[in-house]
């Protein structure tokens, strides 16, 4: 295994970090999140990243519903580091966030320029910064990824959603990358989300994602009267 010789070592982790909370969307460890920033005080946020460690943590409300201005979050959130950045002609910002490491939040802080900052704990997910071996690593080697058993779900998945996928591309994309990107992308409520991103480690994180996947394409069938009678 290797580390990112560009992403921060443990021990230069912020240790105060700007959140971004956001329902429904997931970052997690070398996943790639675009994004259109829009509101004052988020734009302020960036700014503020650029011009310093280019690190914004995200994190979902722990309500979905709530339409606070500041919502209760949950605990635990993924920071990532501005990768690629945009302006529009009418101000907007589009940033790419790179994720770097999961976070816990220890206690919340006074905002600043709008936004919330948290003071981070990021020792329980160290692990984050060690990239896996191409063509598997972690997974792989532990057994965590029945990359057969995910595929065959994945066919049923994407159909009943009414994709078309590159199934070349997946067969060449490594277990990490595949388990990341499907986590981020797919249409989990937010609270399956959460889970994935709690999840202890990568293995842990491909069996949930295959048990999310498979409930989803029964939920489907339970759904459709027709299709139980056949």
């Amino acid at each position: 295994m290797s580390r990112n010789p560009i992403a921060p070592s443990p021990d230069r982790l912020p240790r105060l970090l700007p959140i971004f909370p956001l329902a429904g969307v997931l970052l997690l460890p070398r996943g790639r999140l675009p994004l259109n920033i829009f509101e004052p005080r988020y734009l302020a946020m960036v700014e503020d990243a650029l011009a310093g460690d280019r690190m914004i943590g995200m994190i979902q409300p722990a309500d979905p519903a709530c339409r606070e201005r500041e919502p209760a979050v949950y605990g635990t959130g993924c920071a990532g580091r501005i990768t690629s950045f945009a302006e529009t002609e009418d101000g907007r910002y589009l940033i790419t966030l790179t994720g770097v490491c999961r976070f816990a939040i220890m206690r919340e802080l006074e905002g600043q320029r709008g936004y919330r900052r948290v003071a981070a704990d990021w020792e329980r997910f160290s692990g984050d910064l060690i990239e896996p071996l191409e063509g598997g690593g972690a997974v792989g080697d532990g057994g965590g990824l029945d990359r057969p058993r995910l595929l065959a779900g994945l066919k049923g998945y994407f159909k009943m959603q009414g994709l078309s996928v590159d199934w070349k591309a997946i067969d060449c994309t490594p277990d990490e990358r595949l388990v990341t990107s499907l986590a981020m992308i797919c249409p989990f409520s937010p609270s399956e989300k959460q889970a994935l991103l709690e999840t202890p480690d990568l293995p842990e994180r491909a069996k949930l994602l295959i048990a999310l996947v498979e409930m989803a394409i029964l939920d489907g069938h339970e759904g459709d009267g027709g299709a139980l009678r056949h």
